[in-house]
């Protein structure tokens, strides 16, 4: 087969990520020409298919990537419910995928429970959670996601809309660890344009997600969540306004905003090691006076990662005011923070607990 230039990238990106999470050829016979069988024991990477375009050609890319290299390559395929029919695409990906000799593919049905933060973020989670499992069940090395250039830059700007700072400019890594399973994006170097010609060059098919704002029996735009919303209305028309491909650079900026966002969690990573104190039942504890001998910076970013790890979802301005505790403390009140948790400083110390607790713990002690 004659590889078109979009095939060609997509294979260089796909064995470019697998090199750089550590997975080389596994034997020196897989640099020679022909067909070798690969290793019943060899090394796993599962793809996250949802049976759409950028997911299939993942799934393809993938599954000719791995065995040049002796590693076998699955996949896993997510139901999460939400729409009727859901049970019919997740088989009919998981079927696609097994005519590209992709073993083992397995089907995950998931319950998404709305927890406040809105249907995305809760299916989100439990995407991850499953993903996470089949990861662990299988042993795999890895799971790779199908997030494209186009993608990141949708990212970029959601985080801007909904946040701010260093880490929503930062969009998407292009590898992270999640509950111990290592993840990788090998397509955001390439266009959602990318990926459909990939499987137009393959003869895929595949499944166009209506809440998307693609294909055929996309839904009105009016009615689609705010990242389809990004896709469709912003995006084309900060490309109208400002002449040039803010795709391309939205994503470029990306990753350079990354370095910047590592060097930092490094550093907090370094500063928590001192701050996180025993949590003597609270669910976590941080010395104050070792938070103020800190940048701001570093500061910040320690009190949300260390609410993060404690599954508190705190926002901004909460996390700015934990900060006061610690470096502009005059007697304020606690800060509340979701699930019934709230901060509050007692000496040198800011405790996180739950709001019943606060007054028994006070007296305790």
């Amino acid at each position: 087969m004659v590889y078109s230039k979009r095939l060609k990238a997509g294979v260089g990106a796909v064995r470019s990520a697998l090199l750089g999470i550590g997975l080389d050829r596994q034997d020196d016979r897989f640099a020679e020409h022909g067909d070798h069988e690969t290793a019943a024991d060899a090394p796993l990477v599962l793809v996250a298919c949802s049976g759409g375009r950028d997911s299939m050609a993942l799934a393809a890319l993938a599954g000719t990537v791995c065995p040049t290299l002796g590693v076998r390559c699955g996949a896993v395929i997510v139901d999460h419910g939400m729409q009727d029919g859901s049970a019919d695409v997740a088989r009919a990906a998981a079927a696609r995928c097994r005519a590209l000799d992709l073993d083992p593919v397995t089907v995950r049905r998931v319950a998404v429970a709305d927890d406040g933060r809105g249907a995305e973020a809760a299916a989100r989670d439990a995407r991850y959670a499953a993903l996470c499992d089949a990861a662990r069940g299988t042993g795999a090395t890895a799971v790779l996601l199908a997030h494209t250039r186009d993608d990141q830059a949708e990212t970029v700007l959601l985080g801007l809309l909904r946040s701010a700072g260093v880490d929503a400019l930062a969009g998407m890594p292009a590898t992270f660890l999640r509950d111990g399973v290592r993840f990788a994006r090998p397509l955001l170097d390439l266009t959602r344009d990318d990926t459909t010609g990939v499987c137009e060059d393959l003869g895929l098919v595949w499944w166009d997600d209506p809440t998307n704002g693609d294909g055929d029996h996309a839904a009105a735009v009016s009615s689609l969540p705010l990242r389809s919303r990004i896709r469709h209305e912003l995006i084309p028309f900060m490309a109208q306004f400002t002449g040039g491909d803010i795709t391309t650079h939205l994503a470029d900026g990306a990753r350079l905003m990354q370095r910047d966002k590592d060097y930092l969690d490094r550093q907090a990573d370094t500063a928590a090691a001192s701050a996180r104190l025993d949590p003597n039942g609270d669910m976590l504890r941080l010395s104050a006076t070792a938070l103020a001998g800190h940048h701001a910076a570093i500061r910040l970013r320690v009190i949300a990662h260390a609410l993060a790890g404690a599954d508190i979802a705190a926002t901004a301005k909460q996390v700015e005011a934990i900060d006061r505790l610690a470096v502009d403390w005059h007697g304020q009140g606690p800060v509340s923070l979701p699930r019934g948790y709230s901060a509050f400083r007692q000496k040198h110390v800011i405790r996180v607990c739950q709001d019943g607790g606060h007054a028994n713990r006070r007296r305790s002690e």
